[in-house]
């Protein structure tokens, strides 16, 4: 699997001591490595947690493709405050247009997702999202400084 490391452009880096600043931990690296060794897994991305910018991303994302076109609006209004430029030497444009786009949708959609755990109550916090489709599946993890998003295989039961 394929394995690249994202940075912002340097007018959307958040300033220093925030939580965009802050680099990836031996202790996220190594469940990364954990997670891409997993059967069914194909991609997992990393964000940080206050900008929503890419940090690191690996596996395929050539297969993991929007149904919307680049130019049109994904999700909903709240993927104008991600970031919509990521730039690396490295990164393949597909899968890196994949990432980007599948990173933004995400994004909208914890914002939305956490506005509606507020609303319920606003002592209790948004632990875990796991949403399945026929095709895959997305588990979304929230932590105070990343969102780390892990892309399965949706496995079909033995008949």
């Amino acid at each position: 699997m394929a394995e690249m490391e994202f940075r912002s452009p340097t007018n959307q880096i958040p300033p220093p001591g925030s939580a965009g600043d802050t680099p990836i931990t031996d202790a996220l690296e190594e469940t990364l490595g954990r997670l891409s060794k997993k059967a069914g897994v194909k991609a997992t991305i990393v964000l940080d947690r206050s900008t929503g910018a890419i940090l690191k991303i690996s596996g395929d994302f050539t297969q993991i493709r929007p149904s919307k076109a680049a130019g049109e609006n994904v999700g909903t209004s709240q993927t104008d405050s991600f970031p919509k430029e990521v730039t690396s030497a490295t990164a393949n444009s597909e899968a890196s247009d994949g990432a980007e786009q599948l990173a933004a949708m995400v994004w909208a959609f914890i914002g939305a997702a956490g506005t509606l755990v507020e609303d319920l109550d606003t002592e209790d916090e948004l632990r875990l999202l796991r949403l399945r489709t026929k095709k895959q599946e997305l588990v979304i993890v929230p932590d105070p400084k990343y969102l780390l998003i892990v892309i399965h295989e949706t496995l079909t039961p033995a008949s």
